[in-house]
């Protein structure tokens, strides 16, 4: 399997009810250095697996409706726990939408799979990975 990784950060504040959560519980910020990996099982004709400019542009995109933002107000996350794996799922999900409207070009065609992770720190991350889906 072929991939392609790029990466971004965002900054938020959130908070996750639930006693599991202990001081996660109340309003607290984080730092995401976030990776996409694009994957697919063969190279297309130009010997790529999708447009980095492009897959770098999405991430951004997507990312910035969430950046600087706090969670606990944000409509995807009122009913939700913004949970670090909960997160991951969300940035999925937008970026496959990306990939299935053609805006990461005619590479992404061959893209089969996509993995999400979410750096909370040097020492522990998250994330979410799946086939993609396609309509």
């Amino acid at each position: 399997m072929y991939f392609v990784e790029v990466r971004d950060h965002v900054m938020i504040a959130h908070s996750i009810p639930g006693k599991v959560f202990g001081p996660a519980q109340k309003l607290h910020g984080a730092t995401y250095v976030i990776d996409v990996c694009f994957m697919r099982p063969e190279l297309d004709e130009y010997d790529i697996v999708v447009d980095i400019g492009l897959a770098t542009d999405v991430v951004k995109e997507t990312l910035s409706s969430i950046n600087y933002r706090n969670l606990d107000e944000h409509p995807d996350f009122t009913s939700a726990r913004s949970t670090t794996e909960a997160v991951a799922r969300w940035i999925f999900e937008r970026v496959q939408e990306a990939i299935t409207g053609g805006r990461l070009g005619p590479s992404a065609a061959g893209l089969t799979r996509l993995k999400i992770t979410l750096n909370e720190s040097h020492a522990a991350r998250a994330g979410y990975e799946a086939d993609l889906v396609r309509a």
